[in-house]
């Protein structure tokens, strides 16, 4: 279990591109364990897939953080953390838009994470990194 990990959350750094499957394997693995269907495990598992590459490629390391939460509702769910100390994304609102992007992709990593998941909240300074939180909740 890697350092900062226990049985309530996992912790993994994103280092090399290996380390992208290895979030989307445990993502898939939590999901799973919470009680998500099949569609589910797989929009998280594609949400945190696209936010792990953005670490590596914006970044070049970051942690990425994989929680079981409960609302004050008693609405239990899945919580993950990304972050890393890289450039900083300098216009937050411009990069939510679908179709931006500094890299020649598609740009749907950021608002195609968004559509995925139940919540998002992103913030970023420059010259010191981002932070992206989302959040799958279970039906009632």
């Amino acid at each position: 279990m890697p350092e900062g990990s226990s049985p309530d959350r996992e912790i993994i750094e994103i280092r090399e591109e290996r380390d992208i499957v290895i979030c989307r394997q445990a993502c898939r693995e939590w999901a799973k364990s919470i009680g998500f269907n099949l569609v589910d495990q797989t929009r998280i598992t594609t949400s945190a897939s696209e936010l792990a590459r953005n670490i590596h490629d914006y970044a070049g390391f970051g942690e990425v953080i994989i929680e079981e939460v409960e609302n004050s509702n008693g609405r239990r769910g899945i919580k993950i953390t990304f972050t890393d100390r890289g450039p900083g994304i300098p216009n937050v609102e411009v990069a939510m838009n679908e179709g931006w992007t500094t890299k020649g992709s598609m740009g749907m990593g950021l608002p195609g994470a968004k559509k995925l998941m139940d919540d998002f909240y992103i913030t970023s300074k420059v010259g010191e990194g981002t932070t992206v939180i989302i959040w799958k909740w279970l039906p009632f």
